[in-house]
């Protein structure tokens, strides 16, 4: 028997029972629920870009599950003043090490958990331009291993890394960046957990849920059926999608 008439017969007979596949409840009572299983040791992400589309809930039960030696991904190394972010993870000595675009303060007098701790050599650090750390994530999202970019190439950050000349233009490689764990904020939801952001939301959040072997969404909005908003307006396919809490009323909105 060939493939085709393999798959073939197996449709008939899926076909014929006259039943559908059951569709699993991705749907978690708490965001305390949706992180318990998560050991020691992971790496996560977690979009960082001002206070928009941060999931804030979601890392405040990942820190309140007290596991550590955790990798961060992230655009950002946390804020001076960072209610619920990931920079109340890194001042709990939870991370040992973050990934991520911007490691210093937007201002020189503000000090984070991250920079004070990153001085004390209590943190790793590794620092990525913004442009390849958005094309690392989306690489681990399409499945692509590595990728040749011109950016960084003559500075420190390339140094060690493979180079090679394209069309006269030196290029260094750079590896894909996926993760263990991702968690989103998305504005709408299904039950199957299709996406939809709202406006800055769609900066990290649709490339990380795509780039992780489970990822764990916040969403503003009730959760709706399958069906309850226009197809066209999905942002991110619930294939990626393994578990979602509705943000309640007390939750953090900002």
């Amino acid at each position: 028997m060939t493939l085709q008439d393999a798959t073939r017969s197996g449709a008939a007979a899926f076909m014929a029972h006259g039943k559908s596949m059951p569709m699993k409840n991705k749907i978690y009572a708490s965001f305390d629920a949706a992180v318990a299983d998560i050991p020691d040791g992971i790496t996560f992400m977690s979009p960082g870009f001002g206070n928009v589309g941060i999931p804030r809930n979601l890392l405040a039960a990942l820190h309140r599950r007290g596991v550590k030696n955790l990798t961060g991904i992230s655009n950002s190394a946390g804020r001076p003043v960072d209610r619920n972010g990931i920079g109340n993870l890194i001042e709990a000595g939870q991370v040992k090490k973050m990934i991520c675009a911007f490691t210093a303060p937007t201002h020189p007098s503000q000090v984070t958990p991250f920079v004070r701790m990153y001085n004390n050599d209590e943190i790793e650090a590794e620092l990525v331009p913004q442009g390849t750390l958005a094309e690392r994530i989306r690489a681990a999202a399409a499945g692509i291993g590595a990728f040749y970019t011109p950016t960084a190439v003559g500075t420190e950050l390339a140094e060690g890394k493979e180079h090679r000349e394209i069309n006269g233009r030196r290029y260094v490689l750079e590896y894909a960046l996926p993760a263990d764990y991702a968690f989103i904020r998305a504005w709408k939801a299904d039950t199957f957990g299709n996406l939809q952001f709202r406006l800055a939301q769609r900066n990290f959040n649709p490339i990380m849920a795509m780039a992780a072997t489970i990822t764990i969404v916040e969403v503003e909005h009730d959760i709706v059926d399958v069906g309850g908003f226009d197809p066209d307006h999905i942002h991110v396919s619930g294939v990626y999608v393994d578990r979602l809490v509705h943000i309640p009323p007390d939750g953090v909105w900002d």
